[in-house]
């Protein structure tokens, strides 16, 4: 005898999926580009579990007839708000790939830690400061250095 999976715990399963797969590949990608579609990914699994929240197996669908019974209906506010989310979520997709191709015209690259260590240089010369290229934490404490302008008396007192 086999165990019958129903369709609702293959759709809720293959959501969880969906988005943990989204997840894991933001998490995981050092590709700027590959973390966007990660992201859409994870919407679109996020936008399945919406539909999911708020179907009913034995509904039908929530249009007004003429009808004398007043069959159950599906709730067609998850509906709205999935579509809502997909015109946001493509608007912001199509956002993050016209920022991509600025970053690949700027810096040559789409690999995150590159990316970040060139714009990290650009801070540094725009703000006129040596860059810190320290990967560890001192060890102790240090004393602060003395700000700018201050009295001896007063920096003494501070520490």
């Amino acid at each position: 005898m086999t165990p019958t999976i129903d369709l609702e715990l293959i759709l809720y399963i293959t959501a969880l999926g969906l988005i943990s797969i989204g997840l894991a590949g933001v998490v995981l990608s050092q590709h700027l580009f590959r973390m966007v579609l990660a992201l859409v990914i994870a919407e679109a699994g996020a936008n399945l579990m919406l539909v999911l929240a708020g179907y009913r197996w034995d509904a039908v669908a929530p249009i007004l007839t003429s009808l004398g019974e007043h069959p159950q209906m599906v709730d067609p506010v998850p509906q709205a708000m999935v579509l809502t989310a997909i015109v946001i979520g493509v608007g912001i997709q199509a956002l993050a790939v016209s920022i991509l191709i600025r970053i690949r015209q700027r810096f040559g690259t789409l690999d995150r830690h590159e990316v970040a260590a060139h714009m990290d240089a650009e801070i540094a010369q725009i703000a006129g400061t040596s860059r810190d290229m320290s990967q560890e934490s001192p060890l102790g404490e240090r004393p602060l250095p003395p700000l700018p302008g201050t009295p001896a008396a007063s920096r003494e007192g501070r520490s």
